[in-house]
């Protein structure tokens, strides 16, 4: 799968779309869900709740471990993707299409800080 370009990317494997109304929305990446393998768990993080940069906000499972999902950015949790709690293999699927949660971020300048879709290309290898 390749990797999308309209897409901002952590070294921790989240992806970040910048949307029309300032909100952030995040996922795990296809490598990320390829290293896991079949995810059969989501923890997602409430609405209304607010994060720091780098805080846990929810938690991954799969048949091979239990990872903690991260905060990418500081902000204020204003959706969760509930589809996901009921067919969380959604994300093995299509990561880049089944989004975990949605952010509103405290400084939007942070985004520039993300990788590129190149640059996390090249992370990968």
């Amino acid at each position: 799968m390749s990797i999308p370009a309209n897409l901002k990317f952590t070294d921790t494997h989240e992806w970040l779309r910048l949307e029309a109304d300032g909100s952030i929305t995040i996922g795990i990446t296809n490598h990320a869900q390829e290293a896991l393998g079949d995810i059969v768990f989501l923890e997602l993080p409430a609405a209304g709740t607010r994060y720091a940069k780098n805080d846990a906000c929810g938690v991954v499972e799969s048949v091979k471990a239990a990872s903690d999902i991260y905060a990418p950015l500081a902000g204020v949790i204003v959706e969760s993707n509930d589809d996901l709690t009921n067919a969380p293999e959604q994300v093995n699927t299509d990561a880049y299409d089944a989004w975990l949660f949605k952010i509103t971020p405290d400084n939007a300048a942070d985004l520039d800080t993300m990788l590129s879709a190149a640059d996390y290309e090249k992370a990968i290898g």
